[in-house]
């Protein structure tokens, strides 16, 4: 692990302390060390094939197909995940009152189980998917039983881990797969997640803005900020005067409007703040 430089270390911890009001944004970074990939590497650059957009999976059967093939293999790695000792950090900074809303990028619900009470899930929740019929819900661990009775050559397939429980699958077995239908009206089932291209909620953004417009301070963590979802939060913070600071092991968007950049570890990183 990369810890912090002691001068950097010590920066972070005053700019902590002299706050009572954070807003805190997190991305793959923090939850890495929980085995789940990250989408880019230290210099902000993308690292896998491109991803399913968001109106491609509504519009088109072979991107469904595409998505459940692959997302039968790496959901497991998803469900199986545990929280690491960044997302606990970060619990014990919101139970000493210094985090009053974090925001993450995540789909993991780490935060939540590791036991986090204020979360925003900027791009929504990849542990259950939501009917484009009916609306109705149903866990993504149900589904899971599901597309394995329906599609068992799937249980035999290996394949390599991508990030939110992704994977890379042949496409010979893409081309086979039968999809999730909803079990109330048959419809289309959609994970409750934004796919790339799709857009935030209003009334999520609404939720951030108004917790923005509060905070005395915004921290990063484990995010290269480079989808404008959670870059223009850090955009109206400084537009706020609002300082910035970020834990992130490479390059982030938000550069050179940061108060303070700690390239370390974000697990190594928390731990040493909160002891």
């Amino acid at each position: 692990m990369l810890s912090p430089p002691p001068l950097q270390l010590q920066s972070l911890i005053d700019f902590v302390d002299q706050r009572q009001n954070l807003l805190v944004i997190t991305g793959a970074g923090i939850s890495a060390q929980s085995g789940i990939p990250t989408y880019r590497d230290d210099n902000g650059s993308w690292q896998h094939s491109q991803p399913i957009q968001h109106q491609d999976f509504i519009d088109k059967l072979a991107q469904r197909q595409r998505y459940w093939s692959r997302s039968a293999i790496g959901w497991p790695t998803i469900s199986s995940a545990r929280p690491n000792p960044a997302h606990h950090a970060l619990v014990e900074l919101e139970r000493r009152g210094k985090i009053k809303l974090l925001v993450t990028q995540n789909v993991d619900r780490l935060h939540q189980y590791a036991g986090h009470q204020n979360v925003v899930d900027l791009h929504g929740r990849l542990d259950q998917a939501i009917c484009l019929g009916c609306g109705s819900t149903e866990s993504r661990e149900q589904i899971q039983q599901r597309l394995l009775a329906n599609n068992p050559f799937l249980s035999k397939l290996k394949a390599e881990i991508k990030p939110d429980g992704d994977a890379e699958v042949a496409d010979t077995a893409i081309e086979k797969i039968q999809c999730p239908l909803c079990l109330h009206c048959n419809d289309t089932l959609m994970p409750d997640v934004i796919f790339f291209g799709g857009s935030v909620p209003k009334q999520r953004v609404e939720k951030i803005l108004s917790a923005l417009a509060s905070a005395d301070g915004v921290l990063i963590v484990g995010s290269s900020l480079m989808v404008r979802s959670s870059y223009r939060f850090c955009v109206t913070a400084a537009e706020l005067n609002i300082p910035i600071t970020a834990i992130n092991k490479g390059k982030t968007r938000a550069d050179d409007i940061l108060s303070l950049k700690v390239e370390a570890d974000c697990s190594e990183t928390l731990q040493q703040l909160i002891s």
